[in-house]
């Protein structure tokens, strides 16, 4: 099926979040905006749960009110949403949320008001919260904090049982206050706490040099609203100087906007190629394809990438994998690729809800199992002493070769 004109806002909900200072999510997001949408009341008992005895339902309500001690500060709402928020849950998709009237009411307060965040992204890997990708030149990333980190604690909260969302609102607060985080890492015996002042978030875009004369390299940071305009500058650039062959520089860039991705691809892709699926629940696809100026459509290039490339940042690599065969340098990428829908109640209640997922032009799943490099470098204690960075050196030797330099 083919993507014919239909508009979706595809936002990763981290850059909603730039205002408030606090990147989360790695994935894009459709709106459905149905502020005055009706909320359906299910008849549970008609059906809706299939031959499930919903009277057991009623049976557990009917023990709870009955038996516990707490119960006069528990209200029948509350009850209400508390069931809604454990079937929501039941999916097993941290990306899928019951927001009650109060949390989406504060999270509209947030938006508007003076709060600050740590500048990287969270996400779920593995069922754990961790740090998908910290911010250049933001708190989290002068605190320390690394892709791939576990978060096992925020402040007095443990992290187990909570999802994305709750960790973000735990996370951000006012700008200039600080929030303790006990951060699990790989290379570490035992977890350690890291401390971060909250902050104002600078989002920056792309950096890029001419190396050797006649190398390109493009550092983006991720898929924002400035990306198309900045990438076309420094890419005039780069084609006024003669470059002949282009490093494009993924890792640590934890999305943004899925039109920036098509957008970007049309750089380097024929019109007319795919440049992402989107599978819906019925199995039926909507097909983006590349539309672009074809301007970087034979130039050799390389992309490096690591577990913070997320994202739009894995559709763009994946689909120059798929279509040009470019190599992948780094490590395996994060795996986000799911799409979400947010769906307005009627009583001021909402739902964010994954309904698709993205796939690799060739329908290789992004979801949860991310992309593999062509040529795998970890990096390590060892080899990145003294500011090394063996990952751009290998991409750099592969893109020499390949321009026969």
């Amino acid at each position: 099926m083919e993507n014919n004109g239909k508009k979706k806002i595809s936002l990763i909900l981290l850059a909603v979040l730039i205002a408030i200072g606090i990147f989360y999510g790695g994935f894009q997001m459709g709106y459905s905006k149905k502020a005055n949408a009706e909320l359906v009341s299910p008849k549970l008992e008609q059906g809706i749960l299939g031959d499930v005895d919903f009277s057991l339902f009623g049976d557990a309500i009917q023990t709870l009110k009955g038996n516990y001690y707490g119960i006069k500060d528990v209200s029948d709402q509350d009850i209400l949403y508390g069931a809604i928020k454990g079937a929501v849950q039941s999916t097993g998709d941290p990306y899928t949320v019951f927001f009650p009237p109060s949390d989406a009411k504060k999270f509209e307060e947030d938006l508007s008001g003076n709060f600050g965040g740590i500048g990287a992204e969270i996400g779920m890997r593995n069922g754990e919260l961790a740090i998908v990708a910290p911010m250049k030149d933001n708190p989290a990333e002068r605190a320390g904090l690394k892709a791939g980190d576990k978060i096992l604690k925020i402040d007095d909260t443990i992290a187990s049982n909570l999802t994305v969302d709750e960790a973000v609102r735990l996370i951000r607060g006012p700008i200039g206050t600080k929030v303790k985080l006990l951060i699990a890492r790989d290379a570490w015996k035992e977890a350690k706490e890291i401390e971060v002042v909250r902050a104002t978030i600078s989002v920056p875009t792309l950096d890029w040099k001419m190396v050797d004369g006649d190398i390109a390299y493009f550092q983006l940071y991720n898929f924002n609203g400035n990306a198309p305009s900045a990438f076309y500058e420094a890419a005039f650039s780069a084609l006024v100087q003669g470059t002949k062959g282009m490093v494009l520089d993924l890792r640590n860039d934890p999305g943004g906007y899925l039109e920036v991705a098509h957008d970007l691809a049309g750089w380097f892709l024929k019109r007319g190629d795919v440049v992402v699926r989107e599978k819906l629940r019925s199995g039926d696809e909507n097909l983006l394809r590349a539309n672009g100026n074809q301007a970087f459509l034979n130039l050799p290039v390389v992309v490096l990438v690591d577990g913070g490339s997320a994202s739009a940042s894995e559709i763009l690599a994946g689909a120059l994998q798929d279509q040009r065969g470019i190599k992948l340098v780094g490590e395996k990428t994060f795996g986000k690729g799911s799409v979400q829908e947010v769906e307005y109640l009627k009583d001021g209640s909402s739902m964010k809800v994954s309904i698709a997922e993205w796939l690799t032009p060739k329908g290789r799943q992004i979801n949860k199992k991310g992309l593999d490099p062509d040529i795998e470098v970890k990096l390590s204690g060892d080899n990145t002493k003294d500011g090394k960075d063996p990952q751009y050196d290998k991409a750099m030797e592969v893109i020499k070769q390949e321009i026969g330099k």
